[in-house]
């Protein structure tokens, strides 16, 4: 039993290991690719098969039980009794020793082609944790699996691929551009979420494919990875940039919509591009994206001299919803005297009843146009200034004057006390 914990504790360590060596390249340049956190090994609780027999059968049973050599193997009263099936020996093939590691890969790449789906069901079960010690092939086959005639079968091999691909996103065995451009929306649906598992963990893959996608003339495509432009927004460097102002311009509104909600979280992490995008975008047409456009101008840094030359030019555009945003920033960007005079000049010519009072109300100045109480307020208070008739007070302090014969008083009191 010591030597069995010690072999699981082994293996265990060597599946670690290999995560923590390996490296997710860009495959068409071979380069590392930039992972979105530092940091310490993966966890490997989303890649581990519910607990079962697997997990306490002897290691010595599992390569003969997986390959029909017995036909069950009795689990050790110690460990919950019980026997356990080929099914259990299949989905505990990772947990073998090193030196039995090729006939574990070989027997679950059989598996995973077997008549039977329970087989099949358990192989890629197991599949996630042998990747990591040993993956040739077995990506390919997962993916072959994603057509299954057995939906739960299909169904399982999909939720496995969108936990494990973020681990291999540039496997060769993982042809994302075809399966994100599947036919059938369940399976495209299913794709997409795999991409945005992908793009969470390593931003430039994912990048790579959306910008893929945006060219694409299929107007579905666009839409669903212009979705996904918020997951790289904050990460995706220039190439995210350039990602957004693509969406901004595409010819499809939808888009362009996705786009526009990048904008406020883009604002937070790169103010000078997104005033840029914003500036640029002054134009959409479509009520919808204007909006959200506009709705993105609160968002942006106002110190920035271009923000401020926006927001003032924009507080006379021809819009008036581009009015009213930009006249609701103005006392943001301007202060005192150069508020009233802009915000005076604007009202002569503002035709939107609200707006113009708006615009009177900050060009305003109640130092020079109030009430006397108003124009009071702003004169400087003058020191007190001492009445010259007025007599001086005497401080009193101590004991009160004392009257005259006060003393002789006092002394006879003295004289009868001591008699």
């Amino acid at each position: 039993m010591v030597e069995q914990k010690a072999a699981g504790f082994e293996s265990s360590w060597h599946l670690r290991a290999a995560v923590s060596r390996y490296i997710a390249r860009d495959p068409r340049t071979g380069l590392p690719l930039s992972r979105s956190k530092a940091g310490g090994g993966r966890n490997l609780g989303p890649l581990t098969p519910e607990l079962g027999k697997w997990a306490v059968l002897p290691l010595e049973m599992i390569i003969p039980l997986a390959t029909s050599e017995i036909k069950a193997a009795e689990i050790p009263l110690g460990e919950g009794g019980g026997f356990a099936t080929k099914q259990d020996a299949i989905v505990a093939l990772h947990r073998v020793r090193e030196e039995e590691l090729d006939l574990a890969h070989d027997a679950i790449s059989e598996a995973i082609d077997e008549d039977d789906p329970r087989l099949r069901i358990s192989a890629i079960l197991g599949l996630p944790r042998m990747m990591l010690r040993r993956s040739e092939n077995l990506m390919y086959q997962l993916v072959v699996r994603l057509d299954d005639p057995d939906p739960t079968v299909s169904d399982l091999a999909w939720e496995t691929l969108e936990r494990i691909a973020p681990i291999f996103p540039s496997s060769s065995e993982l042809d994302m551009e075809a399966l994100l451009r599947k036919t059938s929306k369940k399976q495209r649906d299913r794709a997409f979420k795999v991409l945005k598992a992908i793009s969470k963990e390593w931003v430039e893959a994912g990048c790579q494919h959306i910008e893929s996608l945006l060219k694409d003339e299929d107007v579905d495509l666009r839409r669903r990875s212009a979705k996904l432009l918020k997951v790289i927004t904050e990460r995706g460097g220039a190439v995210g940039w350039d990602l957004i102002a693509w969406a901004l311009e595409d010819r499809d509104a939808a888009v362009r919509s996705s786009g526009a909600d990048c904008l406020p979280k883009l604002a937070s992490t790169e103010p000078r591009i997104a005033a840029i995008l914003v500036e640029a975008s002054l134009g959409e047409s479509d009520t919808s994206v204007r909006m959200k456009i506009l709705k993105a101008i609160k968002s942006l840094d106002m110190q920035n001299p271009r923000v401020a030359r926006l927001i003032i030019d924009g507080a006379s555009d021809n819009d008036v919803r581009l009015r009213r945003a930009c006249i609701s920033q103005l006392s943001a960007v301007l202060t005192g005297a150069s508020l009233r005079e802009a915000a005076g000049e604007l009202a002569r010519t503002e035709t939107d009843p609200d707006l113009k009072r708006q615009l009177m109300a900050l060009a305003f100045d109640p130092e020079m146009e109030g009430t006397e109480e108003e124009k009071n307020r702003f004169l400087a208070e003058l020191d007190p200034v001492e009445d010259e008739n007025e007599q001086p007070q005497l401080q009193i302090s101590g004991n009160p004057p004392q009257r005259e014969g006060h003393k002789q008083e006092q002394g006879r009191q003295v004289d009868e006390e001591l008699q």
